[in-house]
């Protein structure tokens, strides 16, 4: 008899995200026309007291808007995190500027705020603060780097939406601000993505950018096209899903701390380590990550795992190891530490605490055989 598999991630949707899709499909709207992309980004805002909000084709391409939106370019540096997913460090290279990849601190896993001052050049014109896994900077800090040294602050909250310093949204305190909502993030819309920012000017600028250079205000000519622009928009399909989905958001985030929570319960915690948090901050957990002791027992570990029919991931890997951006080792001590020695577990919203419970113990059982 075959053990159920528990997935690293699934979406959790249901009928209401059916209906909007069959709406589509019956009023003719499926490509990026139609009421779901203004209902969509309405409700964000007014949700997250956003001022300005633009849907995009994905959390990439939201990020490539935000850069050039800023006007950063070839000769330009951009801060940011060693440890994050790839496309960060991506979009940095799109605009011709160079990515400066910064160590992580060995408890919050967020860019070590000493290391951060420690790159800042004549050259840098923006940092980019991803919140890894849902956990997010202290912004007093941020804020003052800013400050002090006139750069841009790009907040990558593909991980976080929903979580908060001292009560308010991450998001609202980038210039520009970017949200992901591929399939395994806490509301999906298939593939898709949101841009927000406080600027009139630069919302424009995203708007025109994301849809073909076309300056949509002159409504009377349909190829009014004033710059080189991208098709980066989103399909009223997709918004559809996002709009309800964003009515579950508070139900998705209170269940991913209760999976946290029981993590942490059930747990040997003196095998495991997890992230911890910034004083004031509070993390919406979009994948619970632990530490083990060393590599080799978090590779025999997920092996283990995956033979029980439970699904993990490795922490991403050190921008500072990938090929297109090598670099070396020894600035990076904490970034490699963790990488080597962390595994993401199953955190789906619809996730039960008896599967929670199953995965601690297959794990609390196997490292107590192996330490």
């Amino acid at each position: 008899m075959n053990k159920k598999f528990i997935p690293l991630y699934k979406p959790s949707l249901s009928l209401n995200e059916k209906k909007n899709v069959i709406s589509c499909i019956e009023q003719g709207w499926i490509s990026s026309k139609g009421v779901y992309v203004n209902k969509f980004e309405n409700e964000f805002k007014k949700k997250f007291k956003y001022k300005y909000a633009t849907v995009t084709s994905n959390g990439t391409t939201a990020l490539h808007l935000a850069l050039m939106s800023l006007g950063i370019k070839k000769g330009d540096e951009v801060i940011v995190p060693n440890i994050t997913f790839v496309a960060t460090a991506n979009a940095v290279t799109y605009v011709g500027a160079k990515p400066i990849f910064v160590d992580i601190d060995s408890k919050t896993w967020l860019m070590d705020y000493d290391k951060i001052l420690r790159k800042i050049s004549k050259k840098t014109k923006a940092i980019i603060l991803v919140h890894l896994y849902g956990f997010t900077y202290n912004f007093d800090e941020i804020l003052k780097i800013k400050k002090k040294y006139k750069i841009n602050i790009i907040e990558d909250c593909a991980e976080s939406i929903g979580s908060k310093y001292k009560k308010q949204y991450c998001g609202s305190f980038g210039d520009v601000s970017t949200f992901s909502f591929y399939g395994n993030k806490t509301i999906t819309t298939g593939e898709g993505g949101m841009v927000v920012c406080k600027k009139n000017s630069i919302y424009n600028k995203i708007v025109k950018l994301k849809s073909q250079g076309l300056n949509i205000k002159k409504i009377n000519n349909f190829y009014n096209h004033e710059i080189i622009g991208y098709n980066y928009r989103m399909t009223n399909i997709c918004a559809s899903i996002g709009l309800s989905q964003l009515k579950k958001l508070d139900y998705f985030i209170k269940k991913k701390r209760k999976i946290f929570s029981l993590y942490q319960k059930f747990l040997n915690n003196n095998y495991v380590k997890f992230q911890e948090k910034i004083n004031a901050t509070e993390s919406t957990y979009w994948l619970v990550t632990i530490l083990l002791k060393n590599a080799k027992l978090k590779n025999s570990l997920q092996k283990h795992l995956l033979n029980n029919s439970i699904e993990t991931r490795p922490i991403f890997t050190p921008m500072s190891k990938l090929k297109m951006y090598k670099q070396s080792n020894k600035e990076f001590k904490n970034s490699n530490k963790i990488y080597y020695s962390g595994i993401s577990l199953p955190s789906f919203p619809d996730l039960s605490n008896n599967e929670i419970k199953k995965i601690c113990k297959i794990i609390n059982i196997y490292l107590l055989k192996k330490l």
